[in-house]
């Protein structure tokens, strides 16, 4: 996790330790007066005074009648036997694993923010988690039965192997702040990918793991904490032996090793700790999200004015002691909102999500990885091929899209002949051929439209932001038109598509408001990572909206959120119809500036193009896009990455071949990729979404190792 020593917040290395930032998070410190001392004790204080309200509040809560009198008769021995036998039968363990998970995650988090010097680094966005949860859904669906401590170990094979492959995807000479922590959000992109295909797959054998998924403190009796606290007691004492080494380490490699320090072994140490806690977190209560963020942050904002807060001996028990509080109340919001007994349902984890995403949002937006717009600009695009005869590239991409689409109307789990789709053309098919193609036909065409309508708006946002890794689902942009759709659902069950549609294009505006307002300055990978924010917010929101809806919205919901054709109708091809041709319609006039909106600000303004209107026509056509195929099929991520990055790299940069070319491969990828979701494991399926998100996270890491500024 070595990153370049200038990059910021973390201090340079200097020859000496008074060199450095004095209120730099983790820089040691000479010897305060006795106020430093006092101002520590009264956060600490108000830390505890946090905790211990948030235990009153939590342990009151229920459907019994338990109150202060009586939890105080409880603690001196006289409580009424069914009012102690609620407390410790019911409330208690709910609570243990809250304070279990609430410290794990808290010292895990301030481990991996020191080792890193990144502020932004947790094991959420270092894809910790997602691993972690992934072994122990595949330890699931093979029917093992894991003791706690057992599946504290598979959590952490699986955490300790996802953040090997985001630290080695990271690696390099340089690496900015935000570069590793956007690794191993798009990581846990993928890893959430894989997890979903087993759920899908193996239903039955992973049954409830979905709301588990989520973060879940219920529990059935204090057992399985009372065995894994001893494992989180151990990590946070070793990170307490560690901390001077943090406190040294935040000086920068070289001043740390001229004080005598090892410093790969160290951050070998730490991060295998970190990893330790963060699976024995998720081996209890399932992935909690963005507590590992959020506590040290909150500590790191208080020393800005208590400059002794950052000594990690400190930081660290002060950060646990916020994360118990954290997640403490997140569980106290929930079952004041949703009730005593339904608040227990819902997963403490999309609170957390949500606050947490907040903070990514708010963090990125300050911080600057470096990247700046020029790019796309300077990447390598088009063949020779390409360059030479643009039409006959044009005209092979086009025979490729026909073959994909004879295919997936052909294959499926009853192959077809040619000979039976005339029948049904003709209307003399059989009943059963009926059946098969009034299905199948819809779903090919969908996949072709809304694969046509996110490879374009792809094409469009990465055009007028000038980012190679901008696409509408890893903006974000894709997830919020799929809560609109799903708040839609939810609210109006019987709701037509119009509606749905409606509620789709709302979210993918708001989150397109949020994303180009908040990310000005052409700083590529914060906006991605702004992007990634506004993403898990938008999934936090989903979560608890399907937790909370009956079976049947449930069922159809989780169909957007998969990004599959199933059930397509005629009808909901319109949009998407309608969109592209008047997406055709403007596009065929704004070519050329698009053109020359990908190089700087300065060449369009002196060549005459009203840059504002420009980008506000361009992004309103993406956001229009995206939100009808949001609808038609669901949430659907990385076409618009891979599929305008394929077309500039065999035809060049002249939108008006690029933009042609970037409809027929996308519109091509997401017919074989439904094709194959269809047909390879036949009569089950897998939906379009999740094999496009197999295929388009490793192309978006491939992508992101590509453009580094100085390899």
């Amino acid at each position: 996790m070595r990153q370049r020593d200038d990059a910021p917040p973390p201090a340079v290395a200097r020859p000496a330790a008074a060199a450095a930032r004095p209120d730099a998070p983790g820089v040691p410190l000479p010897r305060t007066p006795r106020r430093g001392s006092l101002r520590v004790g009264v956060v600490l204080a108000l830390v505890a005074a946090w905790v211990l309200a948030a235990v009153v509040l939590h342990l009151v809560q229920g459907t019994a009648d338990v109150g202060l009198r009586d939890l105080l008769a409880l603690v001196t021995g006289d409580a009424v036997d069914q009012a102690a036998a609620v407390v410790v039968e019911s409330r208690v363990p709910r609570l243990l694993a809250a304070v279990l998970v609430g410290t794990a995650l808290g010292a895990s988090g301030t481990a991996m923010q020191a080792v890193a010097r990144n502020p932004l680094a947790s094991p959420d966005t270092t894809a910790v988690n997602a691993g972690a949860y992934l072994a122990l859904t595949l330890a699931s669906a093979f029917g093992t039965t894991l003791a706690p401590l057992a599946g504290v170990g598979v959590a952490f094979v699986g955490g300790i192997a996802a953040a090997a492959l985001v630290i080695g995807l990271s690696s390099g000479r340089s690496v900015s702040v935000v570069r590793l922590v956007l690794a191993g959000s798009v990581v846990t992109m993928g890893l959430a990918s894989i997890t979903s295909v087993v759920m899908l797959l193996l239903p039955w054998e992973v049954q409830g793991m979905f709301a588990w998924g989520a973060g879940s403190l219920s529990q059935n009796g204090s057992a399985t904490v009372v065995r894994v606290l001893p494992v989180v007691a151990a990590g946070v004492v070793a990170l307490l032996l560690l901390a001077r080494r943090l406190d040294v380490l935040q000086l920068g490699d070289d001043a740390a090793r001229s004080l005598g320090m090892r410093v790969g072994a160290t951050r070998v140490v730490v991060v295998v700790v970190a990893v330790l806690l963060a699976a024995s977190a998720v081996a209890v209560t399932g992935p909690i999200g963005f507590v590992g963020l959020c506590a040290p942050l909150l500590v790191r904002l208080a020393a800005r004015r208590v400059r002794q807060l950052t000594r990690h001996r400190v930081l660290i028990l002060a950060s646990a002691a916020t994360g118990v509080a954290l997640v403490l109340t997140a569980d106290v919001l929930l079952r004041a909102v949703f009730g005593s007994v339904a608040g227990v349902t819902v997963p403490t984890g999309v609170v957390t999500s949500a606050l947490g995403a907040v903070f990514l949002i708010v963090l990125a937006r300050r911080l600057r990885s470096g990247d700046t717009g020029e790019a796309l600009a300077g990447m390598r695009a088009g063949t020779a091929l390409g360059r030479r005869a643009p039409w006959l590239v044009l005209t092979l991409a086009g025979a490729a899209l026909l073959a994909a689409l004879v295919a997936a109307v052909l294959l499926g789990d009853r192959a077809l002949l040619l000979g039976d789709v005339d029948l049904w053309l003709r209307g003399a098919a059989s009943v059963r051929l009926e059946i098969i193609l009034d299905s199948r036909v819809p779903r090919v065409l969908a996949a072709l439209l809304a694969g046509a309508c996110l490879a374009l708006a792809g094409a469009l946002v990465q055009a007028v932001t000038r980012n190679p890794l901008a696409d509408p689902g890893v903006l974000g942009v894709s997830s919020a038109a799929g809560l609109g759709a799903v708040v839609t659902i939810v609210a109006v069950p019987a709701a037509g598509f119009a509606m749905l549609f409606g509620g789709a294009l709302l979210g993918a505006a708001v989150a397109a408001v949020v994303l180009l307002g908040g990310t000005r300055g052409g700083d590529q990978v914060r906006t991605v990572l702004v992007g990634v924010g506004i993403g898990a917010f938008s999934s936090a929101l989903t979560t608890l909206l399907l937790v909370r809806s009956d079976p049947w919205n449930q069922n159809k919901a989780m169909t957007w959120l998969a990004g599959s054709t199933y059930g397509a109708t005629w009808v909901q091809q319109l949009p998407m119809v309608v969109v592209l041709v008047l997406a055709a319609a403007v596009l065929v006039r704004t070519s050329r500036d698009l053109d020359v909106l990908q190089l700087d600000d300065l060449t369009p303004r002196v060549l005459g193009v009203a840059v504002p209107r420009a980008r506000l026509v361009h992004v309103a056509l993406a956001i229009v896009l995206t939100a009808a195929a949001t609808a038609s099929i669901g949430v659907v991520a990385f076409v618009g990455l891979v599929a305008p990055h394929a077309a500039r790299l065999l035809i060049g940069k002249r939108h008006a071949l690029l933009l042609p070319l970037t409809v027929l491969l996308g519109a091509t990828l997401v017919v074989v990729a439904d094709l194959v979701g269809r047909a390879t494991i036949a009569p089950a399926q897998l939906p379009a979404g999740l094999v496009t998100s197999l295929i388009g996270t490793p192309y978006f890491l491939w992508l992101l190792w590509r453009i580094r500024t100085d390899r």
